[in-house]
C-alpha cells in the first residue's frame, strides 16, 4: 500500500484526535509491516468516518454536490444494475430447475429464486458492480487530485476536502444503494419468474405460491440493511485510498487497483458477518 506524503484530514474533537493518534503511532505498533499497515488504515478510516460525521452534523456538506453525485452514482448506474440483476434471475432459475428436475416439486423454484436474489445475489452483486463503476472512479478521481496537488490547493484557500469531496460521495452512495438493490431484487425476481415459465413450464401463480412458503418480512429489511452497510463501506474505502495516493500517474493506477481489491474483500467479509448476526 502507498504511504501518504502528508495528511489531508484534520482531527476534530476527542474521537478525531484518537483516530489520528492511532494512525500516527502505527510506525511502531508491533514493528511489523503488516500490523503497521492495518493500524494505518484503521486509523485513517476511523478519522475519515469521524470527520464526515462531523461535517454532516454541522450541515457543512454542499447540497448541490450531493445531488450531482446522486446523478452520477445512482441514476448513472440504473442500466447496468438492471442488466446484471436480470441475468442473475435467469441464471438462478435455470440452474435451480436443472438440479430439481424429477426430484422436488417445481413450485419450490419460486422460493429458491426469491430468497437467493433478495438475501444474497441482489445486494452482493449490485455492490460488486458499484465497486467497479463507482468505487474505482472515486479512488482514481481523488488520487489524481492528490498527486496534482489540488487537495493541497483546497487547504490553502481554507476549504475542507472532507466536506467538499468525501461527504457528498458517501451520502450519495448510502442513499443510492438501497434504491438500486430494491430495483435489482425486483428485476431479478421478475426475470427468474419469466425464465421459469418458459424453461420449466412453471406458471406465475405457482412460482409466487412457492415464494410465499418461505418468505419473511425480515428478508427485505435484511437485504436493505446489506445495501446500506455496503453503500457506506465502498465510498469510504475508495476515498481513503484516493487521499493516500502518491507517485504520479503510476501511483494512481496502483492505488486504484489496491482499492478495488480492498473494497471487494471488505464486501465479502461484511457479507459473511450478516447471517450469524441477523439470521440466527
Amino acid at each position: 500500500m502507498n504511504r501518504p506524503s502528508s495528511s489531508v484530514l484534520t482531527p476534530s474533537g476527542f474521537v478525531g484526535r484518537f483516530f489520528a493518534a492511532v494512525g500516527r503511532q502505527a510506525s511502531w505498533v508491533g514493528r511489523v509491516t503488516r500490523l503497521t499497515l492495518v493500524a494505518e488504515h484503521a486509523g485513517g478510516l476511523g478519522l475519515l468516518v469521524w470527520n464526515i460525521g462531523v461535517a454532516c452534523v454541522r450541515l457543512r456538506v454542499p447540497k448541490r454536490e450531493v445531488l450531482r453525485q446522486l446523478q452520477l452514482i445512482g441514476v448513472g448506474s440504473i442500466l447496468i444494475v438492471i442488466v446484471a440483476a436480470g441475468l442473475i434471475g435467469v441464471v438462478t432459475s435455470q440452474q435451480g430447475g436443472y438440479q430439481m428436475q424429477s426430484r422436488i416439486p417445481l413450485y419450490i423454484m419460486g422460493s429458491i429464486v426469491v430468497e437467493s436474489v433478495v438475501l444474497e445475489m441482489g445486494p452482493v452483486l449490485t455492490s460488486i458492480v458499484m465497486i467497479g463503476r463507482v468505487g474505482a472512479r472515486i479512488t482514481a478521481e481523488l488520487g489524481t487530485m492528490k498527486v496534482s496537488e489540488q487537495i493541497d490547493a483546497l487547504h490553502s484557500v481554507g476549504r475542507d476536502p472532507v466536506e467538499i469531496l468525501a461527504a457528498p460521495r458517501v451520502l450519495a452512495m448510502i442513499i443510492s444503494m438501497p434504491l438500486l438493490v430494491s430495483l435489482a431484487n425486483l428485476v431479478g425476481i421478475t426475470t427468474g419468474m419469466i425464465s421459469a415459465q418458459y424453461t420449466l413450464g412453471l406458471g406465475r401463480e405457482t412460482f409466487l405460491f412457492g415464494a410465499q412458503q418461505v418468505w419473511h418480512n425480515w428478508d427485505i429489511v435484511y437485504s436493505l440493511g446489506k445495501a446500506v452497510v455496503f453503500g457506506a463501506a465502498i465510498p469510504l474505502i475508495a476515498i481513503h485510498m484516493g487521499l493516500r495516493t502518491s507517485g504520479g500517474a503510476e501511483g494512481v493506477g496502483r492505488t486504484t487497483t489496491q482499492a478495488v481489491v480492498f473494497m471487494t474483500l471488505t464486501l465479502l467479509v461484511l457479507d459473511a458477518m450478516f447471517p450469524p448476526l441477523f439470521l440466527n
